[in-house]
């Protein structure tokens, strides 16, 4: 039979108090008494892919700053494997001084580390079916830059690749030969952007274990870059002395644009990678009081965001900073009052603190863009008030 001491009694209570106070806060929401939302009009495209794409974001129920796992959405590039944590071990090798091989349980002996953040997958919006590819969550683990200083890495290393468990058949044609190759999931980032202290070896989600969905026992967590470099399910972390290229960095999550050089057309291909500023109306609700635009800003410092109803002119929203993280998303409202009757359209657009502007949808950086991935310009959705 378990018996507890006083001590462990104390740190058990204690610890079921953190989870509460955490689950009270994930439910801070700018709401209103006794509001209803008003449905969107444009609705997104059933999900033709339901496998690879789980528990999208459904806007209108958007009623928390952090978003619960349940509801938290997932990618599948190839299978979802489910993994033994007692048995996992991470392996860090290549240009490095001492190899390392660790458990979940020596991962979790080192310094823990917390950090908000809203993952974004990249494609989101740029598909008529995928609008709700973003959450919020708190993610703990331990500090990867600590990890890689205590393997040593190597004068030779510039490139740090995140292999992941998930794997499938791959096949490439050239001129001279077809190859079938059964690939894991990979990606990487150079080692300076991989030494960022933000960076984190993640086992937690929201105050408890990382669910298999979103990369259980352990995946990597890079604040500020969209979710693909996040890698879920990892397996091992290489030092390379060359740049890294697969499938999922060079062929695939590859962004193409028209750009003018000297009245000249060039065509550029860029590997995603860090997030870019972006906006969205969430929902509008309706009380007593009137009615109400709510949404959120994220992938930079958020200095404001503005609201457009119809052609009407860009006026201020009410930004809520009670939450507020340097890799979260920020909450924002108008107030809209006694709406006119009829069908609206509502944009935002999102100023980050260096003042750079959510580019509108026929500027050159998104109309120029032949890819569906970055898809960060101006979102407008539409509604019909009674």
């Amino acid at each position: 039979m378990l018996t507890l001491t006083r001590r462990d009694f104390i740190a058990s209570s204690a610890s079921t108090m953190a989870l509460i106070a955490m689950s009270k806060a994930a439910l801070a929401f700018p709401t209103r008494t006794g509001e209803t939302v008003i449905p969107w009009l444009d609705q997104p495209a059933p999900n033709p892919v339901p496998d690879i794409i789980k528990s999208q974001l459904v806007w209108e129920d958007l009623d928390s700053w952090i978003t619960p796992n349940e509801k938290f959405f997932s990618i599948a590039h190839f299978d979802r494997p489910r993994i033994d944590a007692a048995s996992w071990k991470l392996e860090i090798d290549g240009q490095v001084i001492k190899p390392l091989t660790l458990t979940l349980a020596e991962i979790k002996q080192r310094p823990r580390q917390e950090v908000t953040f809203t993952i974004e997958c990249s494609g989101n919006h740029g598909l008529p079916f995928f609008h709700g590819g973003i959450g919020n969550a708190r993610w703990t683990g331990t500090q990867l830059a600590t990890v890689l200083e205590e393997a040593g890495v190597k004068e030779s290393g510039i490139e740090v690749v995140f292999w992941g468990a998930d794997a499938g058949d791959i096949e490439i044609k050239d001129q001279a030969h077809d190859v079938k190759m059964h690939q894991n999931f990979a990606r990487s980032m150079s080692l300076t952007d991989a030494m960022n202290p933000n960076n984190i070896l993640c086992y937690e989600m929201n105050g408890v274990d990382l669910p298999p969905d979103n990369g259980a026992p352990v995946r990597l967590i890079a604040p500020g870059w969209y979710g693909v470099a996040n890698v879920k399910w990892l397996k091992r972390i290489e030092v390379r002395d060359t740049r890294f290229m697969n499938l999922f960095m060079g062929r695939n999550y590859v962004t193409i644009r028209e750009e003018d050089h000297n009245g000249e057309t060039v065509w550029t291909e860029t590997s995603v990678g860090k997030a870019l500023l972006k906006s969205a109306p969430a929902k509008v609700t309706r009380n007593d009081e009137g009615y109400r635009i709510v949404g959120a800003a994220w992938g930079a410092p958020i200095a404001k965001v503005e609201v457009k109803i119809d052609d009407g002119p860009w006026q201020a929203a009410v930004m809520d900073r009670s939450e507020d993280a340097e890799f979260a998303w920020t909450i924002w409202s108008v107030d809209w009052g006694t709406a006119a009757p009829g069908e609206h359209s509502i944009t935002s657009r999102a100023t980050d603190a260096s003042g750079r502007v959510q580019p509108t949808m026929d500027d050159p950086w998104i109309a120029k863009k032949h890819t569906y991935w970055e898809s960060n310009g101006q979102i407008t959705r539409k509604v019909r008030v009674p």
